[in-house]
């Protein structure tokens, strides 16, 4: 297995929606050409570019907004800053004066509908999210490049064999859940306390806090924002946005400003079991169809299950943390997506993030056991009890396929975020009533099955809208 090192900010990249395979990706990959013009010299030269997508980036690119993210890319532009309410008119731009700004210096003749191409029925053999980009200089010389989105926004250059980070030393390497287990087992700290050492490998204590506390915060005002934005999502699907009005009905008539004083009356609405699962609902809901309107989220560990984790965590620090001092909640905060981000780092290492890959298990599958374990942990759980947790809310994914209707991010993805959720909480329920010990799967067992089941799901049900509900819902039919 080729040594590679993950970050907690490898896994939880903060982006754009739809997709972190279908958008994220391709935009970085669009970054990383420009790039590479700059090096060689050559970005003020370029007469016309050209962009080809094939297999699963093609049959669901437009939907997944895989042509604007390669477009936006192509300027230079950041999805970590880049103001989302600016999208549409910037690729509307191009597209009416059939000219790009390549990194923003470099004004370039470029048609969307011409020099995008989409190879519906061709797919490069290393990966099923390929994409060529093809650059024209003014001697006439061409330069490509061929990058593949290989899932939770990291891309891979063709070629390329060592992992980005692969000259990181860690002190405690990490291949598999056995891997982590070993280390805590021999030093007797916490999943989160190994991955805060290791991630000090990359970055300084107080950068790694200020760098997760931002995270959170993106998190927060994704949920915020989608709890208190209503309408229809894009797309030509006419789905509604329900957590919205979902929000409305269990707030009722409560009055608040802002976010603080948002939580604080919900937290005086109780904790029944009803009332507590509606939120989590509405919270995983709120996320999502953020994600499906070009909104900025956090990549957990893609931007198709980006709703479980701020979710499941929105659930821990307002119905089971009594943390205390602001400064003892965010420390909670922090060890809970440490933990989680490790989770995904092993399913990355041992399988796949990527749906066009493995399905939908690969994501919602993925998310649900990032948050069980962590959520696990959180409450006091073993490190035993946190690798069971994420092993059991695996298990209960395993086969999961990717049939989004009209190739959006939208149907059945929005839901099946809550459901990733409720699974996730569920799981880790269940590992904190459990003695790990007399267990007969372990982590690395469900991780490999899932691997297994992926090799062996057919191709139509890896995100390319060619099975499934993709082909069994008229796509004239709201989803409620």
């Amino acid at each position: 297995m080729l040594y590679e090192p993950i970050s907690v900010f490898d896994m939880l990249k903060i982006g754009v929606g739809p997709s972190s395979s279908h958008t994220l990706g391709p935009w970085r990959a669009a970054e990383r050409f420009i790039k590479e013009l700059k090096a060689k010299g050559v970005l003020n030269t370029v007469s016309s570019i050209k962009v080809v997508l094939y297999g699963s980036l093609a049959k669901t690119g437009v939907g997944h907004g895989t042509d604007i993210a390669v477009q936006l890319g192509l300027c230079g532009f950041d999805p970590v800053t880049f103001d989302v309410a600016q999208i549409i008119p910037a690729v509307n731009n191009i597209a009416q004066h059939k000219k790009i700004l390549l990194d923003g210096v470099q004004e370039t003749g470029f048609d969307p509908a011409a020099d995008i191409s989409f190879l519906f029925t061709e797919t490069l053999p290393y990966h099923s999210n390929g994409l060529t980009f093809l650059a024209t200089l003014d001697n006439g010389e061409a330069i490509s490049e061929t990058y593949y989105s290989i899932g939770g926004g990291f891309v891979k250059k063709e070629g390329e064999e060592a992992a980005p980070d692969a000259s990181v030393s860690l002190p405690f390497p990490i291949d598999d859940a056995a891997d982590l287990l070993k280390w805590c087992i021999k030093t007797g700290l916490a999943i989160n306390e190994i991955v805060y050492e290791n991630e000090q490998a990359w970055r300084s204590e107080a950068q790694i806090r200020e760098g997760i506390l931002k995270i959170w915060q993106v998190m927060k005002d994704c949920v915020y924002r989608g709890c208190h934005t209503a309408g229809i999502l894009p797309g030509g699907l006419e789905v509604r946005r329900r957590a919205a009005a979902l929000n409305k009905k269990l707030a009722g008539n409560a009055a608040y400003n802002n976010y603080e004083e948002w939580v604080a009356s919900i937290k005086r609405g109780g904790d029944s079991f009803k009332y507590t699962l509606d939120w989590v609902s509405c919270f995983a809901l709120a996320v999502n169809e953020e994600n499906a309107s070009f909104g900025r989220v956090v990549t957990a560990p893609t931007n198709g299950s980006a709703g479980v984790i701020p979710a499941v965590l929105h659930y821990y620090s307002i119905f089971c943390n009594d943390a205390g001092s602001r400064e003892d909640s965010e420390e909670k905060i922090i060890k809970f997506l440490m933990t989680a981000s490790e989770i995904g780092s092993i399913f990355k290492k041992e399988s796949t993030i990527s749906a066009a890959m493995g399905g939908c298990q690969a994501e919602i599958g993925v998310s649900s056991s990032m948050a069980a374990a962590a959520l696990t942990e959180a409450m006091g759980g073993t490190q035993k009890q946190a690798l069971m947790a994420a092993e059991i809310a695996m298990e209960h994914h395993l086969g999961m396929t990717c049939d989004p209707i009209g190739g959006l991010v939208q149907i059945p993805c929005i839901e099946r975020n809550t459901m990733g959720a409720i699974k996730a909480i569920t799981a880790s329920q269940l590992a904190l009533q459990s003695t790990p010990d007399f267990a007969r799967v372990s982590l690395d067992n469900v991780i490999k099955t899932m691997w297994d089941t992926a090799q062996d799901m057919n191709f139509k049900y890896k995100e390319t809208a060619d099975g499934g509900l993709a082909v069994h819902v008229p796509l004239s039919l709201p989803e409620c």
